[in-house]
This record gives structure tokens, sequence and C-alpha cells, in this order.
């Protein structure tokens, strides 16, 4: 059988026949740049440089599999979309994506806030500085020592998920005698383009409170009638990887007839919305993203419209941006272990890697692409399964993707957009070391998160 597939993938991880992958590339040396971070490029001995370092020096000093992360292609895409929505609104990069204290360092230099999920990611950002003001905390079921930690630091926003959330942090705030600034999060009935599993605004899921039946109209009556909440707006996300901005309309839409509601009922027009992240990015040559500037454009032109419609004053607009800002500036380099063809099919080529460093293909059936790094090869192409060393058969990192058929092991080969969900989803199946994330930046490279050793593993087994 044959089927197209959105990026982000169909819902099981089925195996395609011939049909589903692209014919292979006039040239397999070529570096497709929508795939790869900024600096990426090869130097005269045909080898992949980041940074303006060749990839067999990095994988001598930090050894494979290592996620190496172009830091001036990270920071110049934050100025990108700090510039592409101005001082009138707000971006947060989504630290779910992934985060570290080098990250957060970055994030404060270059003017963006924050959004965090969890407290080991408040911790993180606290840690590294993060003004708690810049910081938005989410979460479906945040505990009472993570809101605790958030009030008692002061951070920006807490974006409420249930109607016990609500009573749960205005006791909390009442508590410490400050007024919580917040948010609601609802869920506004539209299914983006997207897998199942991350497509988060239709009504039979976990995240929010729906508009349906009033129940978001009411967890904002609530909100309003506790002294210790301060409700400052509405949050809506409607999924990720979306490349298609009609759901984005359809969102803003009921968002605002919200707000229109709120204003009629309780005399209140709310000073902010925010519409989320979830904006896609280019994991092979046939994605075609969107830039800030157009997303920007786009999302504000929207708003408008929707608020003149409802003779609203037009909120100030938030965002947050994870993956479109991380998750093209770094791949992940492997070394070739393994090269097994069978015939009539496909060649399956093993890497000492595999889902415990980007589980993505397994969960949702992801596309990627991948290429040889260590050199260049005028070889014919060959149609290749990247599969990593664990023990499941699942354990696929490229499904389908075409390389020079004089591969050999001990190639470095690389795949590209592995910036987001891969370190921060990592695992240690098989007690698998987690790889080590490696800034490179001007000719310099250096540790920000260190690879794992077994002396870790052992230190959290008690016996």
């Amino acid at each position: 059988m044959s089927r197209s597939a959105h990026p982000a993938g169909p819902r099981h991880a089925d195996v395609l026949t011939e049909g589903h992958y692209s014919a292979p590339a006039a040239d397999l040396n070529v570096l497709d740049e929508k795939v790869w971070s900024r600096t990426v490029t090869r130097d005269a001995d045909g080898a992949l440089t980041v940074g303006g370092i060749a990839v067999a020096r990095l994988a001598e000093e930090f050894g494979t599999p290592a996620y190496f992360l172009d830091e001036s292609d990270f920071r110049a895409r934050c100025r990108a979309w700090s510039e592409a929505f101005g001082p009138d609104a707000d971006v947060f990069y989504a630290g779910k994506a992934f985060l570290s204290r080098a990250v957060v360092r970055w994030l404060k230099e270059e003017g963006l806030n924050l959004d965090v999920c969890s407290g080991g990611e408040l911790s993180t950002a606290l840690d590294a500085g993060m003004p708690a003001e810049r910081i938005a905390f989410h979460g479906n079921n945040k505990t009472v020592a993570e809101i605790e930690r958030a009030v008692e630091a002061g951070v920006g926003r807490i974006v409420l998920d249930s109607f016990q959330e609500i009573v749960r942090v205005a006791h909390i705030a009442q508590r410490h005698g400050v007024r919580q600034r917040v948010q609601i999060r609802v869920t506004v009935g539209v299914e983006a383009h997207t897998h199942e599993f991350i497509a988060t605004a239709h009504e039979d899921q976990k995240f929010g409170i729906a508009l349906a039946d009033g129940q978001a109209a009411e967890a904002v009556r609530r909100a309003l009638s506790l002294a210790g909440l301060d409700l400052i707006g509405v949050h809506s996300h409607i999924g990720s990887q979306i490349f298609d901005m009609a759901g984005f309309e359809v969102s803003a839409r009921r968002v605002v007839q919200l707000l229109a509601e709120i204003r009629d009922e309780h005399g209140v027009e709310l000073p902010e919305i925010d519409l989320g992240g979830g904006l896609g990015i280019a994991y092979t040559s046939e994605d075609d993203p969107r830039e800030p500037h157009e997303i920007a454009k786009a999302l504000s032109d929207i708003v408008t419209r929707e608020c003149e419609a409802a003779k609203l004053r037009t909120p100030r607009i938030s965002v947050e941006p994870g993956r479109a800002i991380v998750g093209p500036t770094a791949f992940t380099l492997y070394e070739v272990g393994t090269i097994k063809p069978l015939e009539g099919l496909r060649t399956y080529v093993s890497v000492d890697g595999g889902m415990s460093d980007n589980i993505r293909t397994a969960l949702y059936d992801a596309e990627y692409s991948v290429a040889l790094v260590s050199r260049t090869s005028d070889a014919e192409p060959m149609l290749v399964r990247v599969v990593g060393k664990h023990c499941e058969s699942g354990d696929i990192v490229v499904k389908d993707a075409f390389l020079p058929a004089d591969l050999a092991p001990g190639d470095l080969i690389a795949v590209p957009a592995t910036g987001a969900y891969c370190r921060s989803m990592a695992s240690n199946y098989n007690h698998a070391l987690r790889p080590p994330v490696v800034a490179v930046r001007d000719g310099e490279a250096r540790v920000i998160v260190r690879r794992e050793t077994e002396e870790d593993l052992l230190r959290l087994d008690v016996g």
C-alpha cells in the first residue's frame, strides 16, 4: 500500500512499501538548507562542518551519538521571532522542546520569555537566571508543590487548565498575599492537521477547559470572582508541527467570541490572548514551513479582524514557538555499525544510537532526513532504513531514505532537525546512556549537557 502522511506522521507505525518515499536527490552530497542549521556546510574534503568545525573532529572529541547545536542559528531564530512580533506582543520559548541552563541564558540575552510545564523546567529556568516575571507556567496537573514554587518565585503567569486548578492556585496565591496573574486555557474545538497525539484543541483530550456547554465561560466567572487571581487573558493551543494557518484562524475567532462574551457579561475586556505554538519545521525537503514574519502578520491580521468585528480592543498577543526555534538548529551525529542489504526491499543501516535518543519516529511515525557527513560519495543511491541498537523492532531512526551505496561501517551519518523533542524525550532504554548536547559557535565547541555515564545509572540504583 501507499499513503501520504503529514510530517508528524500517521497514527500507527506501519511499514510502508515502495511509493511512500520520494525519489533520491540528484546529488546526495548536497545539503538542503531547509533541514540543516544555518552554519552547516561541507569543507574542501567533503566533510560536514558546523560553526566552522568538521564532524570528524567533533566525533573524536565528544563521541557519538551526540547532538550538535548551532548556537549562532539558535540565537538568530530567537531574534527573528522577537523582531517579527515586535514590542507589542510576547514570544515565549516553549521549554519542553529542549531546555538547559545554557539555553535559558541565550533566551534571556536575546529578549525572549520562557514557557515551562514542570517543576524541573521551572527550576532550570530560575537557576539559570531567567527573571520570574518572564516565565509562564503550563501543565494539565500541576502539583501543589509546583504551584507553591511558581507563586513564591513570582512567575509572570500561570495557565489554568481545570476547575480544580483555578481554586488551587487562588488559594495558594491568597495564602502568600499576592494576586497571581493567570490565563485560562480553553479547548476551542479545532482539530489541527497533525498526529492525533499532538493535536490538542479538540474536546476529547486532556488539556484545557472546553468552550462547549459554557465550561470556559464558567471558568472565567470563577477566576474573576477569586481574590487571589488576576485574570489577564485566554490561552489556546491547537497542536504541533502545523503548516496551515486555517486552524489558527478558527481558533482566534472562537477565542475572540469568548472575550466578547466576557465583556458583555462581566464588563471586563481581558488584555491578552495566547495563541500557543505548534508551527512546523522542515524535517525533509518536502516540508515548507513559514517564516516568523509571515506567521506574525497572519496571526496579527486574524486577531485584529476578529476584534474589529466584535468591537473589542485588540488584545496583546502571545505565541510559544519551541520546535520552530530549536528544532532546525541541531543534528544528531552517529557512527555506522552494521549494514544489512535485504534483496528487493532495502538496506538496514545500524547506528550507535536509536530510539533512546530519538523516540519520535517510533512514537509519531515521524519522518527525518539523513546524510553521509564524514565524506562525499559519487556512488549510486541505495534505499536505506536507519535503525538503532536497541532490542526493539520499532527502533527506527529514519524509515526510508537514500544514502550512497558505498556506505561502510565507521562512516559518520547525521540526522538534521533533531533540536526539538529528541534530547528532551531521550530515555535510558536498555540502560543506554543519553547523549551529550554540544553547542558549536564560531569555531568553538562546548558541552552544555554532558553525556551520561554508567556511574550516573548506578548512582540511582540503590540496590
